[in-house]
């Protein structure tokens, strides 16, 4: 019974339903889910006397927030991996460091942007190349969540899954994420691009510090960076849009 209560106030807070007006609703929710729990057990669907459907078990809870998760991982690294996915997308799309923001500026200036430009594009074309190799790593991260994981989440904020998944995904994807960069650089001549770009200006009688920046590191926090903002997004979506809950599972408990 205590198990009910606490997933029944859990579904609750999670989505915005526990308020002063449903209070008395609610107390005769908690008893009734103990009482036909015991009465119907295996069952999740029946209807208390109030005619409210019973609590979803933890089991549903944790397997609706694995399946979210996996939807939602998919559909963001999908959009991020396409063509201009990064460079056609102003929320995300990769540009020089802020530090070296002088650097542009002063190539601008002298007529030397198309190395920049070929820079830039470079650099989100690794970003979406590298975006690719996410998907497996977030799936094998889902599969690891435990059932209490998945209560915490619901009692969370309303980006917690996609937090969790950052915490749990961070440092795998930072070590495949980087090669893959390094060779898609290379592939677009982004070294090159980035060798020119700064040893011009390296080279400027004006410029008195030098810049010599980890460009493939860079290149991946800010994939990353970007790939998280859509699986941001797209637990949003589940969450609030009904039109987005595509399997029974989602439907039942984001419901």
């Amino acid at each position: 019974m205590k198990r009910t209560k606490i997933t029944v106030l859990a579904i609750a807070f999670s989505f915005g339903i526990f308020n002063l007006g449903h209070a008395q609703i609610l107390r005769e929710f908690v008893k009734d889910a103990g009482q036909q729990v015991n009465k119907y057990k295996g069952k999740t669907n029946s209807k208390s006397k109030s005619g409210i459907t019973l609590p979803l078990t933890e089991g549903e809870v944790s397997d609706g927030l694995k399946q979210a998760l996996q939807i939602g991982a998919q559909n963001a690294t999908g959009k991020v991996s396409a063509v201009n996915g990064f460079f056609g997308n102003a929320l995300i799309k990769v540009l020089m460091p802020p530090e070296t923001k002088k650097v542009e500026n002063t190539l601008r200036q002298i007529g030397l942007g198309d190395h920049v430009d070929k820079a830039i594009l470079t650099m989100n074309r690794a970003a979406e190349d590298a975006s690719k190799q996410a998907v497996p790593i977030f799936i094998e991260a889902i599969k690891g969540m435990s059932i209490t994981d998945a209560i915490s989440i619901l009692k969370g904020n309303k980006d917690a899954a996609t937090q969790y998944l950052k915490s749990k995904t961070t440092a795998q994807l930072t070590k495949t994420f980087r090669p893959v960069i390094e060779e898609s650089l290379d592939k677009y001549n982004a070294t090159k691009y980035w060798a020119d770009v700064f040893n011009v200006y390296n080279d400027l009688p004006t410029t008195f510090k030098k810049v010599n920046s980890d460009l493939p590191g860079y290149v991946t926090e800010k994939a990353l960076n970007g790939l998280f903002i859509y699986i941001a997004d797209e637990e949003a979506k589940i969450r609030n849009n009904p039109a987005s809950r595509v399997t029974d599972l989602l439907k039942k408990v984001f419901g």
